[in-house]
């Protein structure tokens, strides 16, 4: 048989399918994510689950004239197989190639761009009121998944769209996951509302019965769905939170049941009003490794070479933990990931000390805060990117209060293949403009472990120590040295150039050092290791009488180390580099260095040029 992928060059394809050759659709979008994904990297459990449901959204609605929200985005793969993007697949998340989350600029088909979690209602509500404005009739879909309910934006989404009586349809895919599993009072409720016994036995006498049917005239189809209101108002909980949002809320539905989806979207799309359809869906769906473990195979890594070292994210946690046995006042928080912060085995220890709070970022700091003003060490880890949703939090509930609350910021600088939604390059511009806060960068394992020690026993003020993802660069030969607030250490002496080199930028500096040798340039390569407050005397002693100095940073360049630099230093001439006022794409992250002039021989042509200039 002809392969059924290979004849969809256009989402209109799907929909003139039959039964039969969606099923057998389904099955080929898997094999050819798994393929392609086990060998590029990439989100492979999230877009395994939903298959099905892509292939029943095809089915209903066109992605060329109607608008088709999809949260967090790590989900779309079948989405972009399925929309014009299948001879290109096989590039995703490689240099040049297609993105792993929907990009406005890459297909006209994603409406609108994702890479952070609970955004889809809020966006898709604002294209309905502005095609109900604007006196336009195409339909409105947000998918949201169940993890991304946890978040306060999904919720003031949530209470706008349902005061403000537009026809739209909110799909939640619920597979009692977001990365790691759900949590909290939300996660239950929807637990309840799939396993009420009576509610499902009548689902299957009713919604299945109609869903099956081939056609639906007007009449039954409006039965029906006053039969569905009648029926779930008369057993549901009265207090279902999605019809006290004002929200008709409809399902349970079987997430891989290609008709049954069908024919209960294609109903939904003929209602008018604000509507939710509960869509249980398995994550990992069909490939039995990642249904066995979601969590393990949410993200995987494609095929590369092995590295040595450490990762910053497992010493991280495997500090922690050794500290928390001797300190019982240390606590540990995060946001949904307990396993990607490296806290799980902090989680399994210390049950009672471990908090993971959903996708909530803003909620984690400031309770955070009302630990530590309680009595408590609290140490928050989220990564770099998803920390930017708690900025006023960190303003205004830590800063100004001078809560001692520790921030691991993980996935901090260029994360590679996740591209610019993920890419962790604020945080240094974040914490330097904030009064009273402060914000180290480990080169190395060793030096995240001494600041670890020493930094957390006597925390005064919100701090922040920011490490990026994967394994430890090749560590400076100078062992750390007790890393206390405010002052850095010379890796390695010169008498011609300064090379200031933020965190990891270390290794590559001295790289740059070793190319400036032979070129006869002595260039002292300096560790800052604490970005604010900057370790202003010795940065003014060293820089004292060189012909050039030179700043490096993996983080943006406005606001960043860099300037705090250049304006201490206000009469000598300084070079930045680090990350422009512009958006990086996604690929490796060595390519990425490359191109922004962050690996050894970008950082000694920056050298040469600055000391040439003198």
């Amino acid at each position: 048989m002809d392969s059924v992928l290979d004849r969809i060059s256009d989402p209109g394809d799907v929909k003139n399918l039959t039964l039969e050759e969606k099923t057998v659709l389904a099955e080929e979008v898997r094999r050819r994510i798994v393929d392609v994904v086990c060998c590029t990297g990439g989100h492979l459990a999230s877009s395994l689950g939903v298959v099905e449901l892509t292939v029943a959204i095809l089915s209903v609605y066109d992605p060329r004239v109607d608008r088709i929200v999809w949260d967090v985005g790590h989900q779309t793969y079948p989405w972009k197989l399925l929309t014009g993007r299948r001879a290109r697949f096989h590039t995703v998340r490689q240099t040049g190639g297609l993105s792993g989350f929907p990009r406005r600029d890459e297909s006209p088909c994603d409406c609108f761009g994702t890479g952070h979690s609970s955004t889809s209602i809020s966006a898709a509500l604002g294209f309905a009121l502005a095609r109900d404005l604007r006196k336009e009739t195409h339909r409105v879909v947000a998918v949201i998944g169940d993890g991304s309910m946890t978040s306060g934006l999904a919720f003031e989404g949530l209470n706008n769209l349902g005061q403000s009586h537009t026809d739209m349809t909110v799909i939640l895919n619920d597979n009692k996951m977001s990365i790691s599993p759900n949590v909290g009072a939300i996660s239950r409720h929807f637990t309840k509302l799939i396993t009420d016994p009576t509610y499902n036995r009548l689902r299957e006498e009713v919604w299945n019965t109609l869903g099956k049917l081939p056609s639906l005239g007007d009449t039954v189809r409006r039965a029906a769905g006053y039969a569905g209101t009648a029926v779930k108002k008369a057993i549901m909980n009265p207090m279902n939170i999605f019809d006290e949002f004002g929200v008709r809320y409809i399902g349970p539905v079987d997430g891989h049941d290609i008709p049954l989806l069908t024919a209960v979207l294609a109903r939904v799309s003929e209602l008018k009003g604000s509507v939710l359809v509960h869509v249980i869906t398995r994550k990992g769906k069909g490939y039995e490794p990642a249904e066995c473990e979601p969590v393990d195979f949410h993200g995987v890594s494609g095929v590369s070479g092995e590295r040595r070292g450490e990762g910053f994210t497992s010493a991280f946690g495997r500090v922690l933990g050794d500290m928390a046995r001797s300190d019982g006042s240390i606590v540990a928080i995060t946001a949904a990931m307990p396993d990607g912060t490296g806290l799980a085995g902090f989680a399994e220890a210390y049950p009672d000390r471990f908090y993971d709070v959903g996708i909530a970022e803003q909620h984690a700091v400031t309770f955070a805060c009302g630990l530590a003003f309680g009595g408590l060490k609290p140490v928050v880890a989220i990564y770099s990117s998803f920390f930017q949703r708690a900025f006023d939090q960190l303003v205004h509930d830590a800063a100004l209060q001078k809560s001692p609350v520790l921030f691991a910021l993980d996935r901090a600088g260029i994360v590679g293949a996740d591209g610019p939604t993920h890419h962790g390059v604020q945080d240094i511009a974040m914490f330097r403009q904030v009064p009273g806060a402060a914000l180290a960068a480990p080169r190395d394992c060793g030096v995240l472990e001494a600041l670890l020690r020493t930094v957390l026993p006597s925390l005064d003020r919100p701090t922040g120590i920011r490490y990026p993802k994967g394994l430890e660069p090749e560590r400076a030969a100078l062992p750390p040295e007790n890393p206390v607030m405010g002052r850095g250490q010379l890796i390695r002496p010169g008498t011609d150039a300064v090379i200031l080199a933020a965190g990891v930028m270390v290794s590559p500096a001295v790289g740059a050092a070793d190319i400036l040798a032979r070129r006869g340039v002595r260039a002292a390569v300096y560790d800052p290791i604490w970005l604010k407050p900057l370790p202003e005397d010795e940065i003014t002693d060293i820089c004292r009488g060189v012909r050039a100095v030179v700043t490096v940073e993996e983080g943006c360049l406005a606001g960043g180390f860099g300037e705090g630099v250049q304006a201490l230093l206000s009469r000598t001439p300084v070079t930045r580099l680090g990350i422009p006022d512009d958006f990086q794409p996604h690929g490796s992250h060595g390519d990425l260095l490359s191109r922004l002039g962050l690996d050894p021989e970008g950082i000694a042509e920056a050298v040469l040029k600055a000391v040439e200039s003198q």
